[in-house]
């Protein structure tokens, strides 16, 4: 039995990749945490894991810095990261880090699974558009910060634009952050305008939170 432990801090989404991986009999999740801090209070307890599926953008410790720690304090563990960010700042800091293989959200549980044998097999899987920015970095190097801006963007508003980055609609958002599904509409017209964009596609990529 092979023991996976996720990371995720939006649990359905946590849920959904659980059942992925769990199509196979030979995975079993063994753990599941909502963010960096949590993951390493609950390896603490029980390191028994082979693998983590990691998210990048989780609060209080995100993604990058929880792979970092697990690589130094548990070594033998494989680190994938599970994110919908595709830049190569991203890709960069994780391999810095210690991630052994990067995949997307949205790839298929064969593609899942497939990534799982190879990453304890020596490989370090990622998915193909990974692959392509990785060959980039490696040829050209990392890219140049991006100067940051401020849209003036509230609190609030980043926290939603996460979530949107993340493929929740806004019911679901609605629903994780406690209030109504109006006032998730009002918060995403105001991220729009500042950003000055028509669609949540064009606000991650001007953003990313």
């Amino acid at each position: 039995m092979i023991r996976i432990a996720i990371a995720e801090d939006i649990g359905r989404l946590a849920e959904t990749l659980k059942s992925k991986i769990e199509l196979l009999p030979d995975f079993k999740v063994v753990l599941i945490a909502n963010n960096g801090k949590d993951l390493m209070a609950k390896l603490e307890e029980n390191h028994n894991v082979d693998v983590i599926f990691m998210d990048i953008n989780m609060p209080q410790m995100n993604g990058i810095e929880a792979t970092e720690v697990v690589s130094n304090r548990y070594p033998k563990i494989k680190v994938v990261i599970s994110s919908v960010y595709d830049d190569e700042d991203n890709i960069f800091d994780a391999i810095i880090a210690g991630a052994t293989g990067y995949l997307l959200k949205d790839d298929k549980p064969e593609e899942i699974h497939r990534a799982i044998y190879q990453v304890l097999d020596g490989g370090v899987p990622m998915s193909a558009a990974i692959a392509r920015k990785s060959l980039n970095l490696i040829k050209n190097g990392r890219p140049n910060q991006k100067k940051e801006v401020d849209y003036g963007l509230t609190n609030r508003e980043i926290e939603i634009l996460e979530h949107l980055s993340k493929g929740l609609q806004y019911d679901q958002i609605a629903d994780n952050l406690f209030i109504s599904k109006g006032t998730v509409r009002k918060h995403v017209e105001n991220i729009y305008r500042k950003l000055q964009v028509n669609n949540k596609v064009e606000a991650i990529q001007k953003f990313n939170p």
